[in-house]
């Protein structure tokens, strides 16, 4: 399906709005309540096709799981040894998060599998969770280059490990954790610096013990989980876009509902603080393990900025519209070690920099991030690539262009933020779907 967005310039961004809930966090509910004992319950389930393709995986497993109906979903889990050999190939779909925590989790099922996704996925790298996995023992295959699909051969047991991550990688970090919940032994993951950790605390909350301190994290295997309940706040990697809009616009005042805060995700916030952004966090509370605030947005002149390189993993799926921050920005804006940015659902870097340089803004890539020269830029066209995220925040620097901004091949928004079309122009923006 060929989906267009058609943004009008200009526009104010006000009042409030609860963006879907969050992506990470409704994968782990998925996976974790169906080998835990018992019904897990989960309020606030994002019904994007990311994570509907982990809930249709699950399904293809032996899960029974009801709904999602409005966000809520129960899932029947069957235990640590509860799933069963699909009839078939496991389709991720357009999900990395759903292949690289199911290499883990499937490694030492008592079958064997193979995950493939879409053509998007079929290009990103899976050596990185696939190679430490067979030092456990797994026995994995990917195809030539590291890529999907992933065919799986069960193994009777896993073996723990003392792994040092070479990069920060939430997603590797958690594809070890599960699979030592099946291996022998204690299976340890130092990380180089810190990364979002949702496992580490969905675990706790379904009564799994985990130790954690000095960039570590380790867990034993043998273990049993226990189902709980999940109330999945809203999506902070979504609410980006709306904290980038409110904060470039002259005259906003908005306020984001419900968003997670969890300390290994704020490095948005903390990059738009250090840009000169006006957010305030209201009613700081805990649900569920996870912190929830609400966010107040309001224009403030942003300043160009160098990126503390200890930011960049709280913040590696902000950056699209980060880099449209930066050329909102007095001045020039620098991003460094970010790398990572160039194998995600496209090469973020370059299509960024292409898509500011097709509007007219300045934008130089390099290897490992972006200079961004904040001034004004002209409407155009411009390619998402089938990126979610690229295709959001494009969108988003509508607001001060001069011109419309026509951007090409969005469908895959639905991934994330299903919605988003209705949610924007409820808050403001003048954008029409094609």
């Amino acid at each position: 399906m060929s989906v267009t967005y058609r943004v009008e310039s200009g526009g104010v961004l006000s009042g409030r709005i609860r963006v879907p809930g969050d992506k990470s966090i409704s994968h782990r509910a998925i996976m974790l309540g169906s080998i835990a004992e018992g019904t897990t319950r989960v309020s606030g389930f994002l019904e994007g096709e990311d994570a509907l393709a982990t809930m249709n995986v699950f399904r293809a497993l032996g899960v029974c799981i009801d709904g999602p109906e409005q966000g809520i979903v129960a899932i029947h889990g069957g235990g640590m040894r509860g799933l069963k050999a699909p009839h078939g190939v496991l389709d991720c779909g357009n999900s990395g998060t759903s292949m690289r925590l199911l290499a883990g989790l499937l490694a030492a099922q008592p079958f064997d599998c193979e995950l493939t996704g879409d053509a998007s996925l079929r290009r990103r790298p899976m050596k990185r969770v696939a190679e430490p996995l067979v030092l456990m023992g797994a026995c994995i295959g990917t195809a030539a280059g590291g890529t999907p699909p992933l065919r799986i051969h069960g193994v009777p047991e896993l073996h723990g490990i003392d792994y040092v991550m070479p990069v920060a990688s939430a997603q590797v970090k958690s594809a070890l954790l599960l699979a030592g919940l099946y291996a022998r032994g204690r299976t340890c993951v130092t990380e180089p610096a810190p990364t979002r950790d949702h496992s580490e605390r969905m675990l706790a909350a379904f009564g799994y013990p985990v130790e954690r301190g000095g960039g570590r994290v380790c867990v034993a295997g043998g273990g049993t989980l226990r189902a709980t309940v999940i109330e999945v706040p809203a999506d902070i990697s979504s609410a980006a876009f709306f904290m980038v809009g409110a904060s470039i616009t002259p005259g906003a005042d908005l306020v984001l509902e419900h968003v997670g805060v969890n300390p290994t995700r704020i490095g948005v916030i903390e990059i738009l603080r250090l840009m000169g952004a006006d957010l305030e966090l209201m009613h700081p509370r805990e649900i569920g393990g996870e912190p929830v605030a609400d966010i107040r947005v309001r224009h403030a002149p942003l300043k160009g900025i160098e990126i503390p390189r200890e930011l960049v993993p709280l913040a590696i799926d902000e950056f699209p519209v980060l880099f449209v921050a930066a050329a909102n920005a007095e001045g020039t804006t620098v991003l460094t070690g970010a790398e990572e940015l160039r194998v995600k659902e496209s090469d973020r870097i370059q299509v960024m920099a292409d898509g500011l340089a097709a509007l007219g803004a300045e934008a130089q890539p390099t290897p490992d991030g972006m200079r961004v020269h904040g001034g004004p830029y002209r409407g155009g066209e411009v390619g998402s690539h089938g990126d979610h995220r690229i295709a959001m925040a494009f969108a988003v620097a509508a607001l001060r262009a001069a011109e419309p901004i026509t951007i090409r091949d969005c469908a895959n928004v639905a991934t994330s933020f299903p919605g988003f079309v209705e949610l924007a122009r409820t808050a403001g923006l003048r954008i029409r779907a094609l």
